[in-house]
């Protein structure tokens, strides 16, 4: 299991790939003249929608029609149709179709109907079989087929069958993408008596338009394409789409798949419980590193941090369906693994320190769980859970949680190797994880941090020269996820990268400047609290006008960003990382002979998502500014977008706002 969502082996993938130019005298290999078929040609001729003149293509046609036999096992077909209206859309004339070793594909062609000329066809034969190579290791392989002419004004198609493994009686039907959608239909068979549940998310609950008692079909037309806005929830967390569930009339699920949170938790624990048996090198180990622990807290951080540290995370996507985790003994010896594989080794490691844990499932996405759909399908990471005795001292620990029938547990991600025992990483905070025991599973929403959690201070002593240069040093220090972030990145950057980027940083609030020290303390330590230090030199950084100098107090630092603005109207809600609180205080010494003659006024603005105050003095010679900025919540809802709008220009007027100093007559 990775971060990538790859549970969901339906994928269809867009590769850039250059076409050869359209026209009758144009011989392409591997292509032959044939009539498209009659679902293609149907929809070449439907009316066309009104679409932006940017849209690149129009889906014309899309179809899904998943089979199910009375033993679970499922065969899917796949239709769809473009019309091509931009040269951009050459892309879609390259389809990729992933499979692995439990799915087979049976067939898979493409056509195209020219605007002018014969129709072309792309057979069997004709496709490329590769591996997928972003896994370290996998036996996932990807079939490709290049359909010809993919120009403005043509139409393209294709058709794929496969049989798939029947690992969970679910489909997904994902009707919207980022093109305009003419019509899509979803058809469902099933075997007689068989039994089925359906769930639309973030799209009203539509009726089958056809229903049977072995077959249902449900159709959606002119549905819009889903545009990419700055600052929005993870597209699979907004995006329109129908799940559903299936099952024999006995109600007995489990035989062939999970499909209720408890069924899918003992499925989990059951499937991976041979991975977590310990070896002689493991309980070995263990010893080691807890010889001078003695308290549940110690013994679980140090085995924590040597999972998290010195295990290497490395994608291996094999066996069912990404989800079965290997050896303990296996990832021990190797010193790697993926999120469930390091995972399992510490819960093995901690099973020999006689601590329980459990593996549990999660979404590295936000949104993209919904409590109603009970769904293994929907989860592409793994974490571990682990039970938290009564007189454990945790108090400072913000990845704990109270599940109902387990008590408290915390919570941690060996993955995630900045994060702090104790935490979580943001994009798993305000989210849910399904853990999984021999008896339940358990879904639980994981608490979203407090902002105080994750800090960042950054603190400037400058000094500003009659030629309007400015001088000075900043001290910055970074607590939790600010930390965190922060860290990676400088750990994963040399020397000279790491001054290039803070030199991009200032670069984008003063010209002129140079760097003359930069140094970092804590860069290693996980938990700690993370220290910049760095001094420059501005030229010109105030502006000269005869007797006055206009400085710019906020000197560093920008809050008031514009993720709402547009002429288009907000049609998502706007997403941040996380919450926060982030200060800063800058103290400017004022050159001789010259004193305040105009002061901003200070700015203070309060929602229920964030809030902003600053203010402005002046005495002994120097100018101070000062300002507090915290993010309460991680999402705001698109009803308090203009909010968000109003707030922000507060931000930005005051982050631009002048102090104007006036050289005194002698």
């Amino acid at each position: 299991m990775t971060n990538n969502n790859l549970f969901s082996k339906v994928l269809l993938r867009l590769a850039t790939s250059t076409l050869l130019a359209a026209s009758a005298a144009v011989v392409y290999p591997h292509v032959t003249l044939a009539d498209a078929p009659t679902w293609l040609k149907q929809a070449a001729t439907a009316p066309k929608p009104n679409v932006p003149p940017e849209t690149v293509a129009v889906i014309l046609y899309d179809e899904q029609e998943t089979t199910v036999q009375s033993n679970g096992q499922v065969e899917e077909i796949y239709r769809r149709a473009y019309l091509i209206l931009r040269p951009d859309g050459k892309e879609l004339g390259i389809l990729h179709v992933p499979f692995d070793n439990e799915t087979k594909i049976t067939s898979i062609r493409g056509w195209c109907i020219p605007k002018d000329g014969k129709d072309y066809e792309v057979k069997d034969k004709d496709a490329i079989e590769t591996g997928r190579t972003e896994e370290f290791y996998s036996d996932d392989r990807m079939k490709t087929i290049e359909i010809p002419a993919a120009l403005p004004g043509n139409v393209i198609g294709y058709e794929y069958h496969q049989k798939a493994r029947p690992f969970f009686l679910q489909d997904m039907w994902r009707f919207q993408t980022g093109l305009p959608v003419v019509l899509s239909r979803f058809t469902l068979n099933v075997p007689n008596g068989w039994e089925y549940i359906s769930k639309w998310l973030h799209y009203p609950e539509q009726k089958p338009t056809a229903q049977t008692s072995t077959q249902a079909v449900w159709e959606v037309h002119d549905v819009p394409a889903m545009k990419e806005e700055p600052s929005m929830p993870a597209w699979s967390s907004v995006v329109s789409r129908m799940g559903v569930t299936f099952h024999p009339p006995s109600g007995n699920t489990t035989a062939l798949g999970p499909t209720s949170w408890d069924q899918i938790g003992v499925w989990y624990s059951q499937l991976s419980a041979d991975s977590i048996r310990s070896t002689p090198e493991i309980q070995q180990k263990v010893k080691d590193l807890t010889a001078n622990a003695t308290t549940w807290r110690e013994k679980t951080e140090v085995l924590a941090n040597y999972v998290q540290s010195q295990v290497r995370y490395i994608d291996i996507e094999i066996g069912i369906g990404g989800f079965q985790p290997h050896a303990a003994g296996d990832i021990y010896r190797h010193q790697y693994g993926d999120c469930k594989d390091k995972a399992t080794l510490l819960s093995a490691m901690l099973h020999e320190a006689g601590i329980p844990s459990y593996l549990s499932l999660a979404q590295v996405y936000r949104g993209v769980i919904s409590p109603e759909f009970a769904s293994a399908i929907t989860f592409n990471h793994a974490i571990l859970a682990i039970p938290v005795p009564a007189d454990a001292s945790v108090k400072d620990f913000t990845a704990i949680v109270e599940a109902p029938r387990l008590g408290k547990l915390l919570m941690f991600d060996p993955t995630s190797e900045y994060t702090p025992f104790g935490s979580l990483p943001t994009y798993e905070q305000d989210n849910f994880v399904l853990v999984a025991t021999p008896n339940s599973g358990e879904l639980i929403h994981l608490p979203l941090a407090d902002p105080s959690t994750n800090r960042l201070v950054r603190t400037a002593k400058l000094e500003l020269h009659a030629d309007g240069t400015l001088t000075g040093a900043v001290d910055e220090t970074s607590y939790g996820s600010m930390a965190a972030d922060e860290r990676e990145r400088l750990l994963s950057s040399s020397s000279t990268d790491r001054t290039k980027e803070l030199e991009e940083f200032l670069g984008g609030f003063m010209r002129g400047f140079h760097l003359t020290k930069v140094s970092a303390d804590n860069v290693e330590r996980v938990g700690a609290p993370l220290m910049l230090h760095y001094e420059f030199t501005a030229e010109r950084y105030a502006k000269s006008a005869g007797d006055l100098l206009v400085v710019r107090p906020r000197v560093l630092g920008e809050k008031g960003v514009d993720v709402a603005e547009g002429n288009d109207p907000r049609r998502l809600p706007v997403a941040f990382d996380d919450t926060s609180v982030q200060t800063d205080d800058f103290e400017i010494k004022l050159p001789a002979g010259y004193a305040v003659d105009d002061m901003p006024r200070p700015t203070h603005a309060e929602t229920e998502f964030g809030s902003y105050v600053s203010d402005f003095k002046a005495d002994a010679g120097t100018i101070h500014y000062t300002r507090n900025y915290q993010v309460k919540q991680v999402l705001v809802p698109l009803d308090k977008v203009d909010e968000l709008k109003k707030f922000n220009r507060q931000i930005a007027s005051d982050e631009r706002a002048s102090v104007v100093l006036k050289k005194m007559e002698q």
